[in-house]
């Protein structure tokens, strides 16, 4: 499963790509309004940082709009994926925009039919949001169950990003039933490495090593 960074800052990114397991990043406009920065000039650095697709939003509402203010978007980096909620100028927008070779992220997806819709307009990628089901008292992750087989149903190549994760099980989750990928802030990224008997056994480990130092450096009597 592919690992996206959910984030526009870019000390978080620059971080997460040094570990060595960022496949991608994935932006909103609440996101980008934290940073307060041009806000082209800060897509282009995004990109310059990562080695994979950027997911940049359309916030347009009309067909035509959407359309033209996707290929700005595009323009900024080669790596820039356009996101387009899901409705009905977004699946307009969306099969032009294919039609062209252009990437689209199918975001704020509820429900299997949303998905489907998305993936035969086009769409490269989906983003169920789980979390914000979770929010309400519903299954989120039941949503992805439902999403894979309709797509492997009929062979699309839309992929599914599992995004608005909350907590580390939602990625094992997501992971068992074989999404694409899952995108996630920063924090839960980190909490993903974290285990306290990994902790324990660090800290173990480096006390021990303390005493064999200590007894290589004893002389012989």
């Amino acid at each position: 499963m592919k690992i996206f960074l959910d984030t526009a800052n870019l000390e978080q990114i620059k971080e997460a790509v040094s570990w060595g397991i960022i496949d991608g990043v994935t932006t909103n406009p609440t996101l980008c309004s934290r940073e307060k920065q041009d806000f082209n000039d800060l897509i282009q650095s995004i990109c310059e940082k990562v080695p994979g697709p950027v997911s940049v939003e359309c916030v347009e509402t009309q067909a035509p709009e959407i359309v033209n203010e996707a290929k700005k978007h595009c323009q900024i980096a080669e790596n820039v994926v356009v996101k387009i909620p899901i409705c009905v100028e977004g699946l307009k927008a969306t099969k032009e925009l294919f039609s062209e070779g252009i990437h689209v992220n199918t975001t704020l997806v509820f429900s299997p039919p949303q998905a489907l819709l998305a993936a035969k307009a086009g769409s490269r990628y989906v983003s169920p949001f789980v979390g914000r089901l979770d929010d309400i008292s519903s299954d989120g992750l039941a949503l992805v169950e439902q999403i894979i087989p309709i797509f492997n149903n009929f062979a699309f190549e839309t992929e599914v990003i599992v995004a608005s994760i909350r907590h580390p099980m939602h990625v094992v989750e997501a992971a068992m039933m074989g999404a694409d990928i899952a995108t996630l802030p920063f924090g839960s990224l980190e909490k993903l490495v974290k285990h306290p008997l990994t902790d324990k056994g660090i800290e173990r480990f480096l006390d021990d090593w303390e005493k064999v130092k200590q007894s290589m450096g004893k002389k012989p009597s």
